[in-house]
């Protein structure tokens, strides 16, 4: 369902600080997963396992730090 998200478990406040995170990751992901996406366009496909899936990973990883510097910073502003 686009524009509906599935907040499952979640108190209206939880739903409300998930799309503050989740608004906050997608415009401080958008190069890396750019980046990825130029990465794998330009590997043939006998080239896409190996070294193309680490330097994936190593993006990946950067928006998992960049989820929990949100999440940390957001209660250190007295978000929850």
């Amino acid at each position: 369902m686009e524009g509906t998200r599935m907040a499952e478990g979640l108190t209206a406040e939880q739903a409300a600080e998930a799309q503050r995170h989740f608004e906050v990751l997608k415009k401080a992901s958008e190069e890396d997963f750019w980046r990825i996406a130029c990465l794998l366009a330009s590997k043939p496909d006998d080239q896409l396992l190996g070294r193309t899936e680490f330097e994936v990973r190593e993006h990946i990883l950067r928006i998992g730090a960049k989820a929990i510097e949100t999440a940390v910073n957001g209660r250190k502003k007295g978000g929850t």
